[in-house]
């Protein structure tokens, strides 16, 4: 090395401009924390600290009677087939207006430029996907309570109009990003759209369409303990008696058995997904 070698430079060249973005970011940031009234600070004010204290304390023991854990056990199972039930409602939302709305299946556009009726139907099919994955499940949820009661029904309604947008919406994308040579060549040779469907665009997309259906399925579990604080069942509804009953014991071993619920759902959606790698 030469002894004329340029020594190493005693300051980040960067740190003017990484200065800039991060004072960028604070200034951007201030007026929101302000507009929402963010004050982590009252957690420990001297007025809430007992409290909270209090509260967390009583989480101990957990609540392990038999007659509770079964009733736990019996809610746990019914969350997960809230879930699953509305995800297999969602499909049957989501595959035909994903069918009906995906450009690659269309007679029309193997020209290049799809009719006006075509054209409008599948744009209107778009839109009411929007508005089904618009409208989160709880909102849809405190709907259906309204009008089929209370209980595992409403939640699976909510799930499946929600989850219905979103699955339909995710798998048009997947299905129109995908290579379309071969659905296109089926259709020209006089195939119909579900022939080009699954001879086409299946096998090339099966493992990220599957990949996808997992785990809005993970994330259909936890939405189904959220739905439940408004009256749709399962271990949400037993969360939320219990906190107004402040058992906190009950609620700490709730909350353990949803975090082990929601461990097994990830540890399941990731098997699937190595199967399909």
């Amino acid at each position: 090395m030469s002894a004329t070698a340029a020594a190493p430079a005693l300051r980040d060249p960067a740190w003017l401009r990484r200065t800039f973005w991060w004072l960028l970011a604070l200034v951007l940031a201030w007026p929101l924390l302000v507009g929402t009234e963010f004050k982590p600070w009252v957690l420990f004010d001297e007025r809430n600290r007992e409290p909270t204290l209090r509260f967390l304390a009583s989480f101990l023991p957990p609540a392990l009677a038999p007659d509770f854990l079964w009733l736990v056990l019996r809610e746990t199972w019914r969350t997960v087939a809230i879930a699953t039930a509305g995800i297999a409602l969602a499909l049957l939302i989501a595959v035909p207006l994903t069918l009906a709305s995906t450009r690659v299946l269309s007679m029309s556009a193997l020209s290049g430029r799809m009719a006006t009726v075509p054209f409008a139907l599948r744009q209107g099919l778009r839109v009411l996907l929007i508005v089904l994955r618009s409208i989160p499940e709880l909102v849809w949820a405190l709907v259906f309570v309204r009008v089929v009661g209370l209980g595992p029904t409403a939640g699976v309604l909510a799930i499946a109009l929600t989850y219905g947008g979103m699955l339909g919406k995710v798998y048009g994308e997947i299905l129109e990003s995908g290579s379309d040579g071969a659905a296109q060549n089926l259709l020209r040779n006089g195939s119909g759209r579900l022939q080009a469907f699954f001879y086409g665009l299946l096998p090339g997309n099966a493992s990220e369409l599957t990949s996808y259906t997992v785990y809005r399925w993970e994330c259909a579990i936890r939405s189904s303990v959220v739905l439940g604080f408004v009256g749709a069942g399962g271990l949400g509804q037993q969360l939320d008696g219990s906190m107004k009953m402040f058992a906190g014991g009950e609620v700490a071993t709730i909350l353990l058995v949803f975090v082990a619920l929601v461990a097994a759902a990830d540890a399941f959606s990731a098997a699937v997904r190595r199967m399909m790698d």
